[in-house]
């Protein structure tokens, strides 16, 4: 018997965990990409072929988590789970979607440090370049799609031109501040009749009190960060995870601000993993599992990388669940659409300064591994190859270069 299709407006056909759970462990293992990709992926394994919701519905949902904070792939996923089986089926979707990439990762964390010689040294150091073709191609991207006028252009100009004097995490979150209230002053939004609604399972109580716990922990953890390393690390993790508009390539300046400038993380390991972090399918932010299993203090290992994973997912949830209810009514605002466009210009800035500090000047040493760089910046741009592959080749090729000298 065919699944009822989920119109906008309907309620969800209900479904169990177990299937929510099975259905996500197979995107999980397959979606490679980045989020953009998986929510292609999302569409076809879940509106098309298992008639979920139908497509109004889907947008509506994707039009709400890229408005928020927080990994977008990761939050779609999360609701889709509500939506079909309630919160046990929201969590079923959560660990089967994150899951594969973050143990990959954690292993990749475990043994980097055991890969030696020539041919170890110099495939590791692919992974730096490959970084670089990466970043330039989200920064290329982000550009086009949030940068598309002058004047949000000139936002993502002086948000680098701030982080050239504040290079830190007050320098970001000024910089998206500074960008908000640009995006307000030049009335960047507009006035959109209401579309369809996404019906999911949150009362107005349970959404205030997401919100409260958000903002409670974006204050205290700081304050309790002093009491010891296990919360300082959940501190910066969240503080990362919170601050994420855009799409999951930002979170690459957040973190390198939280745990390479404190010393917590080599520069040298911090962009090794990212390079990693591409070839795996999933959501880019399980690389906060890597990062926790390599922490210099204590706690690192699989308990550093459970820390650092719950702390960056938890505020794009809380976030979500808190604006559930509120969403039909917010998001067609002009006042909204402003801040956002004018924030989301920001984040290109921040991503692009990132681009060159620390990826470009920590992976690039000479004009061979520029070339490499750019040879991985042309497959994914022209060729469209996928990231998996152009990762691979670069880390065999810095091997090469590696063995040449």
């Amino acid at each position: 018997m065919a699944d009822q299709v989920v119109g906008s407006g309907e309620k969800a056909s209900r479904g169990s965990a177990v299937e929510v759970f099975s259905a996500f462990l197979k995107l999980g293992l397959t979606s490679f990409g980045g989020p953009i990709a998986h929510l292609g992926y999302f569409r076809e394994e879940l509106v098309v072929r298992r008639r979920w919701l139908d497509d109004l519905a889907y947008a509506d949902l994707v039009a709400l988590c890229q408005f928020l904070p927080g990994p977008t792939s990761s939050q779609v996923s999360f609701s889709l789970g509500l939506m079909r089986a309630g919160w046990l089926g929201a969590f079923s979707a959560f660990l089967a979607f994150t899951l594969p990439s973050a143990l990959i990762l954690l292993v990749f964390a475990l043994t980097a440090s055991a890969i030696r010689g020539s041919v170890g040294s110099g495939a590791l150091h692919g992974l730096k370049i490959v970084a670089v073709a990466i970043v330039a191609q989200a920064v290329w991207g982000m550009a086009r799609n949030l940068c598309p006028d002058r004047e949000r252009s000139a936002i993502a100009v002086i948000a680098v031109a701030l982080l050239a004097f504040a290079p830190s995490g007050a320098g970001m979150l000024g910089a998206i501040a500074l960008g908000a209230a640009a995006g307000l002053a030049l009335g960047l939004g507009e006035t959109k009749p209401s579309g369809g609604h996404v019906a999911v399972p949150v009362s107005r109580w349970l959404a205030g009190g997401a919100i409260l716990v958000f903002l409670s922990l974006l204050v205290l953890l700081p304050l309790l960060a002093e009491q010891g390393q296990a919360l300082a690390v959940v501190d910066r993790f969240y503080r990362a995870g919170a601050l994420v508009f855009g799409g999951g390539h930002v979170v690459l300046p957040l973190l390198d601000a939280e745990v390479v400038r404190s010393g917590w993380v080599t520069r040298d390991a911090f962009l090794a993993g990212y390079g990693a972090a591409q070839a795996v399918p999933g959501p880019l932010f399980t690389f906060a599992a890597y990062l926790g299993a390599v922490l210099g203090p204590e706690p690192n290992g699989i308990t550093g990388a459970g820390l650092a994973l719950m702390a960056i997912f938890l505020p794009g949830f809380l976030v979500l669940v808190g604006v559930l209810p509120f969403w039909d009514r917010f998001r067609n605002k002009s006042v909204a659409q402003s801040l956002m466009r004018g924030a989301n210009a920001a984040v290109v800035g921040i991503l692009g300064a990132a681009l060159y500090s620390p990826v470009f000047t920590s992976a690039i040493a000479d004009l061979r591994d520029l070339a490499l760089a750019l040879a991985g910046f042309v497959a994914l741009m022209m060729w469209k190859a996928p990231p998996w592959l152009v990762v691979a080749l670069s880390a065999v090729a810095g091997a090469g270069l590696k063995l040449l000298g």
